[in-house]
């Protein structure tokens, strides 16, 4: 055997240390508690209310990831983004007052972001942490660039998901045409079907993430089954919105810790000419778009999950 053959095996990694080959004799991972759910008490203009929200991964985890809904919808919309991160973090999925398991709001005017973001800060202290990395869909969004944008705001790393400083007035309207419809279903097939016209720009769902997303977006009455939110969030939408273009680039440019932009390629609500003014504006955040998909990507399947994962885990 020549010198460099000798050199060349010497050096060359072992079988055992494989990233790719775990050593036999490293120890399973431990498992993980079952996701929890929990209620924090917040406090309204005239009364107090309760904030449901879902816990997954270690209680005792410092690292908080925060995810937080588009506006008709609920927490469990991250079910499948929770489980993937919950080794890496305590996720936390409320569902904003009025919508899931929360309570409604006896003064429907207070529905509104004023309300959303306090109630948040009040979760964020319950769970005893100083900082929390941030997702938010749509609504979600919007409440997150305006925490993100105070001064020491408890947001460090920050992933808009279809929602930016500009809010087209064309999708205002589209979403104001639903928002609020008290429609009832007879039976849960009923209500599928209903889901998947009316979140058709969710994209390419498949039958077990359709049911998933039916089973969580539906009460029980007395004898039929109806949206799990307060129709009453309607007013205020429906006040603050009037089907003009919102702009709100003098928050985002406030905004200074890292950010990820994640756009639907067909999205009504963010255009791609804000999507690309919002890397060069505020904190510069990075862009990536999720083709097939408009308003908005569900974080439910493994490319749509590796976007965040690689953003608030591998980037510097």
């Amino acid at each position: 055997m020549g010198l460099f053959d000798s050199l060349r095996r010497l050096f060359a990694p072992s079988p055992e240390a494989s990233p790719l080959q775990p050593s036999p004799n490293t120890p399973p991972p431990l498992p993980l508690p079952a996701m929890r759910e929990r209620r924090v008490q917040c406090l309204g203009r005239e009364a107090l209310h309760h904030m449901a929200y879902t816990e997954w991964g270690d209680p005792k985890n410092p690292r908080v990831l925060m995810c937080v809904h588009g506006l008709t919808r609920n927490g469990r919309d991250f079910d499948f983004l929770a489980r993937a991160m919950q080794r890496n973090y305590r996720v936390v999925c409320p569902d904003v007052v009025g919508r899931g398991k929360s309570d409604w709001l006896n003064d429907t005017g207070e529905y509104g972001l004023p309300q959303y973001m306090a109630d948040m800060v009040t979760l964020i202290a319950r769970l005893d942490v100083e900082s929390v990395h941030w997702v938010g869909t749509s609504m979600g969004g919007l409440i997150g660039m305006l925490l993100a944008s105070k001064p020491a705001s408890p947001i460090t790393r920050l992933v808009l998901n279809d929602v930016g400083p500009v809010i087209t007035g064309s999708s205002l309207k589209r979403i104001g045409e639903y928002v609020g419809n008290t429609s009832s279903f007879a039976d849960f097939s009923e209500a599928e079907a209903y889901l998947r016209e009316t979140c058709a720009p969710f994209g390419l769902l498949s039958e077990q993430q359709w049911h998933h997303l039916t089973e969580h977006s539906v009460r029980p009455g007395a004898d039929r089954l109806w949206l799990r939110y307060d129709p009453g969030i309607a007013e205020p939408f429906r006040k603050a919105f009037v089907n003009a273009d919102v702009n709100l680039w003098p928050i985002y440019d406030e905004i200074h810790c890292p950010t990820l932009v994640v756009r639907g390629a067909e999205s009504d609500l963010l255009s791609l000419e804000t999507a690309q003014e919002m890397t060069r504006h505020g904190p510069k955040a990075k862009l990536v778009e999720v083709p097939g998909v408009g308003h908005a990507p569900m974080f439910s399947d493994d490319y749509q999950i590796g976007l965040v994962k690689e953003f608030l885990l591998l980037d510097k």
